[in-house]
């Protein structure tokens, strides 16, 4: 592949880490499902939205008239659960993203929330968001999105840690352009990725655009010691999700199927068969025509909060949820909830001292 080859793919939209992969869990499962005539699916269980802390200003706009309405929301997390209990509770969800679908056009949107953003964690306590999925599970951490971010989730999916090695693994693997400064890194991670799978690691020993397993693949993921940190290991899931959606277009319905059975335990989820093949029958009209991440460039910053670590700092809470509004719904005339003024008031007061520094 020449350089500008390589130039032109990474220039492409892409999604982060979890949803592709949870994208073809999902496809394999219908067809699981279809093909073996059963109920029997991902572990499930039923959101009750009055625990869900949605407001009811976002009720209202989600009604017939609304700009929120025609509509569906679905939160998508990936845990580093190394148990099938970690996907229930106990595991930080180390990849947060909202699926916005609208359901007239068949338009998505996919904005991703930086895990270590400073925000009311849904118990009136602020920390880093990815804490909430440790302290309370999914029904927590979709109550921090609603509360944080004036939205009307309800819906969510959860992959676990060791998912994203057996989906590469069942795919062929996929092809990364691995490059210099990434070759010093990598085979450190292989170690710790091998050792919580208790499996073999083969070294990646040569740059370049090259078919990485699934260890192999994970471990590109977890890079962080180069220019970017957290960041710039975001793009590189962003690379591997591109890498994983271009192996599953080319694969057959029993290699699909296969990694349904090899990955099962590692899906959580609210969405019963019936939603999902909703989601799914007509999912040639579905496309995603948009990605960004919250907090905004513009809008964030980046400080050591002393016993509550390094977080990003949504420096104006309030902006960004206008923008992200904006950016899902289209809505221009967006005004906050007296919830979210609040919360953007006490992120500001708690952070403006280590933002000087």
């Amino acid at each position: 592949m020449s350089a500008r080859q390589r130039a032109a793919r990474q220039r492409r939209k892409m999604i982060l880490f979890a949803v592709e992969i949870v994208i073809i869990l999902i496809m394999a499962a219908v067809l699981y499902l279809v093909m073996n005539k059963t109920s029997e699916g991902p572990k499930m269980v039923t959101m009750d939205p009055g625990k869900l802390a949605i407001p009811s200003e976002v009720v209202e706009r989600g009604e017939e008239g609304g700009a929120m309405h025609g509509y569906m929301n679905i939160a998508l997390f990936g845990v580093d659960a190394e148990t099938d209990s970690q996907l229930f509770k106990g595991s930080r969800s180390d990849s947060i993203m909202i699926a916005n679908i609208n359901l007239d056009t068949g338009d998505i949107k996919l904005v991703s929330v930086y895990r270590d953003t400073y925000l009311n964690i849904g118990t009136d306590e602020y920390r880093k968001c990815n804490s909430a999925y440790s302290f309370g599970g999914a029904e927590q951490a979709v109550k921090m999105l609603n509360m944080n971010l004036d939205m009307d989730i309800t819906n969510f999916i959860t992959v676990g840690y060791k998912g994203l090695s057996e989906v590469i693994d069942g795919l062929g693997g996929v092809y990364v352009d691995v490059d210099s400064e990434e070759l010093k890194h990598i085979n450190n991670y292989q170690v710790g990725v091998s050792n919580v799978l208790k499996c073999e690691y083969t070294p990646v020993s040569q740059p370049g655009y090259q078919l990485l397993n699934g260890v192999q693949a994970t471990a590109y993921c977890r890079i962080r010691q180069t220019k970017g940190d957290d960041f710039q290991r975001a793009a590189r899931q962003r690379e591997v999700i591109q890498a994983i959606e271009e192996q599953a277009k080319k694969t057959d319905l029993v290699t699909l199927t296969k990694v349904f059975n090899d990955c099962i335990d590692d899906i959580y989820t609210s969405l019963d068969s019936r939603d999902i093949l909703d989601l799914l029958g007509n999912i040639a009209n579905y496309r995603i025509v948009a990605e960004d991440g919250l907090p905004q460039a513009s809008l964030r910053g980046n400080a050591n909060m002393g016993a509550k670590g390094a977080c990003v700092i949504p420096t104006d809470l309030e902006a960004n949820v206008v923008w992200l509004h904006q950016f899902l719904f289209d809505d221009e005339d967006y005004t906050v909830t007296d919830s979210v003024r609040e919360y953007s008031q006490k992120i500001t007061t708690d952070t403006s001292k280590y933002l000087e520094r």
